[in-house]
């Protein structure tokens, strides 16, 4: 290459990219990526869950598909993505339909099969919107880290499931744009009363979609100083192999 680049819009950097199936055990095959530091192994695991697939959410939805492309090189991360039951990307279709947040549980629990048949280390939830809603009912009941939930809009995930968070050591790191469509931070600093253990960040000038650079690069930044701090801030610029 003649010189660095910007790291921008849909440009992936070095990793090992591989297209892998989950198994739900009620028979399900979901469909989906993992990709992982290219020549060391990772320090930690980003398990991903889309936004609402009924009003376009997907494994590819972008904020998850940059983390997929940028942070294997960045910040030593393993990035798996999927779709959820029912769900189409360019990857493919998973098996079932929309389950309303319900059947989906058995999606996450298949994701979490498949970090600990694979040996990944240090997994974390990573919901976006509807994501953040599986994130925070299921949660619990697996050995992650922490969750981090960008956008939450808590329409299916009641009071007791929030508040069972306050009651276990495992971080909750919650990103909340300003002009969000459906929870706001004046709103969220009171429906996350309950969970006081929780870190609200409220990002200014940011939209439910986190559309633009400059959004995805706050997202990206914070999702690394939760899970692995010491590779941040984020560089803005590769000097390498794309």
């Amino acid at each position: 290459m003649a010189g660095p680049v910007e790291i921008r819009g849909g440009i992936d950097l070095p990793a090992t990219r591989e297209q892998i199936e989950l198994h739900t055990d009620d028979g399900l095959t979901l469909v989906g990526e993992l990709a992982t530091p290219a020549n060391r192994p990772a320090v930690a695991t980003l398990v991903t869950l889309h936004p609402l697939p009924t009003h376009g959410g997907f494994m590819d939805s972008h904020i998850l598909r940059k983390a997929a492309g940028r942070l294997p090189a960045l910040a030593d991360l393993a990035v798996l993505r999927f779709n959820t039951r029912g769900t189409s990307s360019p990857r493919g279709t998973s098996g079932g339909s929309f389950g309303h947040g319900d059947a989906e549980r058995a999606d996450v629990a298949a994701a979490m099969a498949f970090v600990t048949e694979r040996g990944l280390p240090d997994p974390w939830l990573v919901g976006w919107s509807f994501g953040t809603e599986l994130a925070i009912k299921y949660g619990l009941d697996h050995p992650i880290h922490g969750a981090i939930l960008l956008s939450p809009p808590l329409h299916r995930a009641t009071d007791a499931e929030l508040a069972a968070w306050a009651d276990d050591e495992r971080e909750l790191v919650v990103l909340v744009p300003e002009h969000d469509d459906y929870l706001r931070p004046e709103e969220a600093r009171t429906r996350f009363a309950s969970v006081p253990n929780a870190r609200l960040i409220n990002v200014d000038g940011a939209k439910h979609l986190w559309v633009g650079e400059s959004q995805t690069r706050r997202v990206l930044n914070e999702i690394v100083a939760a899970v692995n701090p010491a590779a941040g801030p984020l560089p803005e610029t590769w000097a390498g192999e794309l």
